[in-house]
């Protein structure tokens, strides 16, 4: 099993940012879901339902006050199996683009900033029109479909004529995919997901408005990398201090001089040794070693 474990590690190390972002998703996928398994089979409350509770984005202010991170962590969790497949399939297709035009640093900036923009529009939607009225108390946002469409519209703004080969499509500009992808969200605005549209809204509108403000030279991400790079440092200190500190000898004068008087006197106990060899045996009878170390000491 540790062998297992530490292969997936390695393999994690060795994907680009948009590979490890997915290895989160699906890591955080399977262990919420393997605590609901044993949860059943021992007639529990699964802990993965405390866990979602305080991680997913509520609708209401007044509860998103006393979970401010679910703005980010909700982006982590996904209602099923084949939310997490969809969205993870379209973050390594659009991720690998958005690569070649973009930076690493861009594409952490603009999933957060796409995840924090389809979560306003969220609590904006349940919290403005009166369709959500009835709702709004129990509604949550999960997925990370809103910090996808920042990425695919980001690139689409980008470049609008990359091609890419749909099934049973073909061949299609990526600027078509995106705006396609838009008009479909605005007509779902009243659908049964209506809160999740909204949040694909927020989520193009941040890609779009990323790669507008890029190209006049202001990079809207940056910000948020630089609160990231605030709190790897924050982690990266708490785990330095956590370590097991290693013991470090200091030698000063006194413990020289003590060092220095054992070697004499163990120095002066072999030479005796050897001085009684002498005179009991004679000279003959002292090894070469002996005879050196005698030598060394009349000196």
């Amino acid at each position: 099993m540790a062998r297992i474990f530490s292969d997936i590690w390695k393999r994690f190390l060795a994907e680009n940012i948009v590979g490890r972002f997915i290895y989160v998703n699906v890591a955080i996928f399977v262990l919420l879901a393997l605590l609901d398994v044993v949860a059943t089979l021992f007639n529990i409350v699964s802990p993965a339902l405390y866990l979602k509770m305080w991680t997913e984005l509520p609708s209401t202010f007044s509860q998103y006050i006393i979970q401010p991170w679910s703005l980010v962590t909700y982006s982590f969790l996904h209602a099923g199996l084949m939310h997490l497949l969809w969205n993870m399939l379209m973050l390594y297709w659009m991720g690998r683009i958005f690569l070649s035009y973009f930076s690493t640093r861009h594409f952490v900036g603009l999933y957060l900033l796409g995840c924090i923009m389809g979560g306003i529009f969220f609590m904006a939607a349940y919290n403005i029109f009166p369709m959500f009225t009835a709702s709004s108390s129990q509604a949550y946002l999960v997925g990370a479909s809103a910090a996808v469409l920042a990425i695919v519209t980001a690139t689409a703004t980008r470049v609008p004529d990359y091609k890419i080969n749909l099934l049973f499509i073909g061949e299609t500009r990526l600027v078509t995919v995106a705006v396609i992808t838009v008009i479909a969200t605005l007509l779902l605005l009243t659908s049964d997901n209506a809160g999740g549209e909204f949040a694909h809204l927020g989520g193009a509108f941040a890609g779009w408005l990323f790669a507008q403000q890029l190209n006049k030279g202001r990079d809207i991400t940056l910000y948020i990398n630089k609160a990231v790079d605030a709190v790897v440092a924050f982690c990266e200190k708490i785990l330095d201090r956590t370590k097991k500190p290693k013991m470090k000898i200091h030698r000063g004068k006194h413990t020289d001089d003590y060092n220095y008087n054992a070697q004499k006197k163990e120095q002066n106990t072999e030479v005796d040794k050897i001085l009684e060899k002498l005179k009991k045996n004679g000279y003959s009878s002292l090894t070469d070693e002996e005879k050196k170390q005698l030598f060394d000491a009349s000196k």
